[in-house]
């Protein structure tokens, strides 16, 4: 995006030159005629540079340096003085300033100067964008399993990572569908460039659009300043859309134009930019029931699932339970603890309602709880090791229920499964009905059909 520069400075007429000089280099400018004005542009418009003079009535440079440094530390202030107070820039160096130059100055030292500025302030941004690149690759570059339908997921992954193509991911909740995500990412050749990742069921559907696309300044009340969407900061770079079925159907046309025509437009703008991002997308919701139910658009789901990657269920992986088992306890620099037959029996029959996620939260408990380097069934929760009918994977009997030998109303068998899955979620119908894998109108339904009421806090 264009680099955004306040001036500040009450000379009218140096003013308007050092104005006119930025936008003719392509910066985006802002100016104001004294301090206070000045900080109020800056809380508002966040620029990436401030230059301001050193003399002013009211509110002088000094005074804008150490506020700006205040608010924003990471701001680069330059600094513009006449030519026999050059001492006193040098202390507004020592108290924050980048830089300073002395009037008269010409149009390439004051061009140069803000170039080098804006040339630090982007490598500082790159600088910590690596830095949690390298956090997220030491967190999501390694998916463990050998098992014959995570086999399938790899070969998948192999395939189609070095592509422009879109991929949908598909699977339960805690399954690993972000890991998947940013595995395609780091083994194609967007490498370098940003992975940008938004759950779309977790922000609130009026303002999912501006987080997507972003929005200009006075867009909608609160919009104080322009915002950049998550499409224009992956440019280049891979876009994850996790919970992608939750998106509003009102929503799903301006996604659906902005994967094809690889262009969006802020809310609230009349400009469109053009933008090069690969989208990776993931639900853990019944795609093919939404489709049914026009919960969700065909042709949005057809650009987005040009290449479908299903992640098993852990309790259809039971074989890499053992392997998992290692690879979290080295993860944590336990390597060196091992767990007996008899748990791993236990843990390879235990239903695992959440999947990879909750078996990896479990073993960091065992580890802080530990007695030896050895778990036993002593140390696994009860739930694991009891036998609970709902948890249990019996080689015989798979089913989640056991139904009475004299039958059972099927009605009445829906409403508990609803009211148990309210409750469960504390009664958030959102959670619950990704829970139930159902759109959230679907739940709805059903609680008015079995006058299902939330109780009274």
């Amino acid at each position: 995006m264009t680099p955004k520069i306040l001036v500040i400075d009450d000379d009218a007429s140096l003013r308007r030159v050092v104005e006119y000089n930025l936008q003719e280099a392509g910066y985006q400018v802002l100016s104001a005629t004294g301090g206070e004005e000045g900080l109020r542009l800056f809380a508002e418009e966040s620029p990436s540079l401030v230059i301001t003079d050193m003399k002013m009535p009211g509110m002088d440079g000094m005074q804008v340096l150490k506020t700006v440094k205040e608010r924003s530390p990471e701001t680069l202030v330059i600094m513009i003085t006449a030519f026999g107070t050059v001492d006193v820039a040098v202390d507004a160096m020592k108290a924050g300033a980048y830089d300073y130059i002395t009037k008269p100055f010409n149009r390439d030292e004051l061009r140069l100067t803000v170039a080098k500025a804006l040339q630090l302030v982007g490598l500082k941004a790159e600088n910590r964008r690596l830095k949690d690149e390298i956090v997220d690759r030491a967190d999501y570059s390694t998916i463990v399993g050998s098992s014959k339908a995570m086999e399938r997921v790899f070969d998948i992954v192999h395939k189609v990572a070095d592509t422009e193509a879109s991929v949908l991911i598909t699977g339960e909740s805690g399954t690993g569908k972000e890991l998947v995500a940013r595995s395609i990412h780091y083994h194609s050749s967007r490498r370098a460039a940003p992975f940008v990742a938004i759950n779309c069921a977790a922000i609130p559907r009026d303002l999912l659009e501006s987080e997507l696309f972003g929005h200009v300044r006075g867009a909608f009340t609160g919009a104080i300043k322009d915002k950049t969407g998550k499409f224009q900061l992956a440019d280049g770079g891979t876009l994850f859309l996790d919970e992608v079925g939750e998106i509003p159907l009102e929503l799903q046309p301006k996604l659906l134009r902005a994967l094809q025509e690889k262009v969006v437009e802020p809310v609230g703008g009349t400009k469109s930019f053009k933008l090069d991002v690969r989208v990776v997308a993931a639900t853990n919701l019944d795609i093919e029931k939404a489709l049914a139910d026009a919960a969700f658009r065909e042709d949005l789901y057809y650009r987005l699932a040009v290449i479908p990657i299903h992640l098993p269920p852990l309790r259809e992986r039971r074989d890499d339970i053992a392997l998992l088992l290692r690879y979290f306890c080295g993860k944590r620099g336990a390597s060196m603890v091992t767990f007996d037959s008899s748990a791993i029996t236990a843990l390879s029959s235990y239903r695992w309602p959440g999947n990879v996620r909750e078996l990896e939260n479990l073993v960091e408990r065992l580890l802080i709880m530990r007695g030896s380097d050895t778990i036993t069934m002593d140390d696994l929760p009860e739930k694991v090791c009891a036998g609970d009918p709902a948890n249990i994977v019996s080689p015989s009997k798979r089913g989640v229920i056991n139904l009475p030998d004299e039958g059972y109303s099927l009605e009445q068998l829906e409403r508990e499964v609803v009211v148990e899955a309210l409750e469960r979620n504390f009664w958030n119908q959102t959670a619950a009905a990704r829970f139930l894998r159902i759109p959230r109108h679907t739940l709805i339904y059903r609680m008015e059909k079995y006058e299902v009421v939330a109780p009274e806090k």
